[in-house]
């Protein structure tokens, strides 16, 4: 098993935690000076209080709550949201609320999850052709589906 080295850069901040036995992320928590007013379309860069070494070739994924964006309509911008193996500072999560009313985030609310994944680095090779498949150049909606 890997591990997740934690900083605690607040003395309110919350380590991140698994929530079942099955669970795919940690969940991050906020920690803040004082609660913050997500307005209806608002953006805000929420704290976490904590700062992160990834194991070696890892990546940090940012994603949303699920209740979090079903119940109150709030979820992160950038999703997933990456954290490279060599950041060391702050984690904060860019949250939008696309929900009917304001959310007032607290320092202990769980506000995003850390999907912790293994990275392949490629080396890139130009070239003048590709190989063909089925599916081609087809994007978007291309299967009528």
């Amino acid at each position: 098993m890997a591990t997740l080295r934690v900083k605690r850069l607040r003395s309110s901040a919350a380590l991140p935690e698994y929530m079942t036995a099955g669970a795919a992320g940690l969940d991050l928590q906020a920690a803040l000076d004082e609660p913050i007013i997500l307005a209806v379309g608002a953006r805000v860069l929420v704290p976490t209080g904590i700062a992160i070494a990834l194991p070696s070739k890892h990546e940090g994924q940012v994603r949303p709550r699920s209740g979090l964006a079903v119940k109150q309509g709030v979820t992160v911008l950038n999703a997933p949201g990456t954290i490279d193996e060599d950041y060391r500072g702050e984690v904060k999560v860019a949250l939008v609320n696309l929900g009917n009313a304001p959310v007032t985030i607290e320092t202990g609310m769980r506000i995003a999850q850390l999907v912790v994944a293994p990275v392949v680095r490629v080396a890139v090779e130009e070239t003048d052709v590709l190989e063909e498949t089925t599916r081609g150049s087809g994007g978007f909606g291309h299967t009528g589906k």
